[in-house]
């Protein structure tokens, strides 16, 4: 069978946007997601993401599977593809979305509501970051404790790490040169911690200034990415709650910058970047 699919990205982190309203699940199978994102014999991409019907009175799903066939909880620089992929989907049906608007859209995750902004980027609430060791989760602390600043071993080095949820686990230190961290190697190591039951998305951080800092990261199912928007968000927690950074800060990936806010007023994290189509085609 020949499917129609959209190839988009958020700063490089690359997804194939797969119209799936017609059924309440995906159209591909995990091991499928795999062969589309082979990027020497099949499409090519991070992962794949379904645009489902929505349940529980929000207007859409996103269901996703990682290049490796993995399904993660969400993704961030996902859904602002998938928000850019709608307004397509909804403009060619004859109801182009008024910009702004927002979405609410269903996720393993909850809920999660990014706004098409005027100037074509995307700003996401993320809802508030889970701090508890039981929600990340990791064997770090007690359940019912925070993850701060405790020491990892790893490749037989301390390292200070702090935890953070954001729908999906995260696990964020703090270096003084991130593009002096071998993270093909390192990252691995951290994803498959026995610290970590359901394994961990792993994010270097350089404060460069409180309200600039540089990442590089290791996504749990994806391995190296351009860029990982919930990680962004887990990593700008993690600056404030180490003391290191403002609540308000840019920061930049290997594909580009993201904006980060966590706002004590309501205790959300707002994410805002953007997303790019960059073809369309049709696969079996």
């Amino acid at each position: 069978m020949t499917m129609e699919f959209s190839k988009y990205h958020g700063l490089g982190n690359d997804f194939i946007l797969v119209d799936n309203r017609h059924q309440p699940a995906p159209v591909l199978s995990p091991e499928q997601a795999v062969t589309w994102c082979d990027r020497h014999f099949g499409i090519g991409a991070d992962g794949v993401i379904f645009a489902l019907p929505g349940q529980g009175g929000t207007d859409y799903t996103m269901r996703i599977y990682n290049s490796d066939g993995s399904e993660p909880e969400m993704c961030g620089n996902g859904i602002r593809c998938m928000a850019k992929f709608l307004e397509t989907l909804e403009s060619t049906d004859g109801r182009a979305p008024q910009v702004p608007h927002t979405y609410r859209i269903h996720t393993l995750a909850g809920l999660i509501s990014p706004t098409l902004q005027p100037d074509g980027q995307v700003t996401v609430d993320m809802g508030p970051p889970h701090l508890l060791a039981q929600e990340i989760p990791t064997t770090l602390a007690a359940a019912g404790e925070k993850v701060v600043d405790l020491p990892l071993e790893v490749a037989g080095q301390t390292w200070q790490v702090t935890c953070v949820s954001m729908g999906n686990p995260h696990c964020i230190t703090f270096v003084e040169d991130v593009e002096a961290i071998a993270l093909s190697t390192l990252g691995p190591k951290f994803e498959h911690h026995g610290a970590f039951p359901q394994r961990i998305n792993t994010e270097f951080i350089q404060v460069v200034r409180p309200d600039y800092l540089k990442m590089r990261v290791w996504e749990r199912g994806a391995g190296i990415t351009l860029a990982c928007g919930t990680g962004a968000c887990a990593s700008l927690v993690a600056g404030v709650l180490n003391g290191v950074c403002d609540r308000a800060a840019t920061v930049e990936l290997p594909g580009g910058p993201l904006h980060i806010e966590w706002r004590a007023a309501d205790n959300r994290v707002y994410m805002t970047g953007p997303a790019e189509v960059v073809f369309s085609g049709s696969a079996t």
